[in-house]
């Protein structure tokens, strides 16, 4: 296995510096702490850039908060001067790893992505009959340190690299216990041993990526889970015989403990593939696809907390519709048709306009009125002859049609 050395003078130049600060800022120029950054962003990136050299980089200190999305999550955000850091290392080793992924593993990678992910999904569903949807329990948590710098030392020499690395690793914080047994362990065990991985860095998602790249490798080419797909710690297999399946779950937890990781016990089945499979927030069938009913109660409050906070002035209209163009487009994935015009239509009254305007106004066609472009062949035309008196056209209002665009 090749492994790489001298990468350190990639990572701290000004150059690599500069492209991580402009990575890091995107869609937060305007936060304090970034645009304070900006503010003097060549000395800034100069002194980052000296204490990499000289090793005295030190990372600060986390900000911890709860979300719920759709289940509670403890997310951790390093300070942005770190993220840059982070940017920086990654920008120099994330190819370097990149290339050693399955090609169906979809998480936090260039091409890749949920909805790709999904697409790759409905391809094994169509031609298999049975499914086994897997989750880890408390993935990021329970990530090892040791296990994780020993995968790491596989592809990586440089020992300045390798500094830097464990820097960002054993600064980690701000994540949920994961405190679990495994054969071998005694009382002290799950003391002694670091572990877990800030969801919110950059870092983490690379190397959260990298644990389960050898279980990868193993679930296709030593298990034969030919039809297997894995997005972070949600993975996927489809096959037509149901009792191997079951046998693969056993031997897939078997595999997973020499990790130190755990399958969650009510989130790991075996089911039909008819009966539809609940991925990355939609429910993907055989021959079409819906979103989560969770997705849509959450999509409802959304909507609700955007109308009332553009009312009461808290929020600018270009915030609205960079959110519902968002949403629509995640949306657009599924079987959404008449949900998506539902939330146009709400989102007129958010521009003040009337029920009775509704986002899309048929007419008729450019010669003809509206009864007469019901069907291409209302005059008796033929289905081949093209001219204005066929179709229909169509006038938006000018807020649906700025989403359009």
């Amino acid at each position: 296995m090749k492994r790489f050395g001298n990468l350190w003078q990639q990572i701290a130049s000004f150059e690599n510096l500069l492209l991580a600060a402009r990575k890091a800022q995107r869609g937060k120029r305007f936060f304090e702490d970034v645009a304070a950054f900006n503010f003097s962003v060549e000395r800034e990136l100069l002194t980052l850039q000296r204490e990499l050299q000289t090793k005295q980089y030190q990372p600060g200190p986390h900000k911890t908060f709860a979300i719920i999305d759709p289940k509670p999550r403890l997310i951790s955000a390093a300070p942005y001067r770190d993220r840059v850091v982070h940017h920086a290392l990654c920008n120099i080793i994330e190819p370097i790893f990149d290339r050693t992924f399955i090609s169906d593993s979809y998480a936090c990678r260039v091409g890749k992505g949920t909805h790709a992910a999904v697409d790759r999904l409905t391809q094994f569903i169509r031609r298999s009959r049975y499914v086994l949807k897997c989750d880890i329990r408390k993935y990021f948590p329970s990530i090892d340190h040791e296990i994780l710098k020993e995968m790491i030392r596989r592809k990586i020499k440089c020992p300045d690299t390798l500094w830097l690395i464990d820097l960002i690793i054993d600064h980690a914080g701000g994540y949920e216990d994961a405190t679990f047994l495994f054969p071998g362990d005694d009382l002290f065990t799950s003391h002694e041993r670091r572990r877990g991985l800030p969801i919110g860095n950059l870092t983490s998602q690379l190397f959260a990526n990298l644990y389960l790249n050898d279980f990868d490798h193993w679930a296709k080419e030593k298990a034969g889970a030919a039809q297997y797909i894995r997005y972070m710690d949600d993975f996927v297999t489809v096959g037509d015989d149901k009792a191997w399946l079951h046998d693969l779950k056993d031997a897939m937890a078997e595999r997973l403990a020499s990790f130190r990781l755990k399958l969650h016990p009510s989130k790991c089945t075996v089911f039909p593939a008819a009966s539809g499979a609940e991925f990355l927030g939609y429910v993907v069938f055989p021959e079409h696809r819906r979103l989560r009913s969770g997705n849509l109660k959450l999509l409802r409050k959304k909507m609700r907390n955007l109308q009332d906070s553009y009312a009461s002035g808290d929020i600018e209209l270009q915030r609205v519709e960079a959110s519902i163009r968002s949403w629509i487009a995640h949306a657009s994935h599924a079987d959404t048709w008449g949900l998506r015009k539902d939330v146009l239509r709400r989102y007129a009254f958010v521009r003040g306009q009337t029920e009775q305007q509704s986002c899309v106004l048929r007419g008729g066609s450019w010669n003809n009125n509206e009864n007469n472009c019901r069907v291409g062949n209302r005059n008796n035309n033929n289905p081949t002859n093209w001219n204005n008196n066929n179709g229909f056209r169509c006038a938006s209002t000018p807020a649906c049609r700025s989403l359009a665009e």
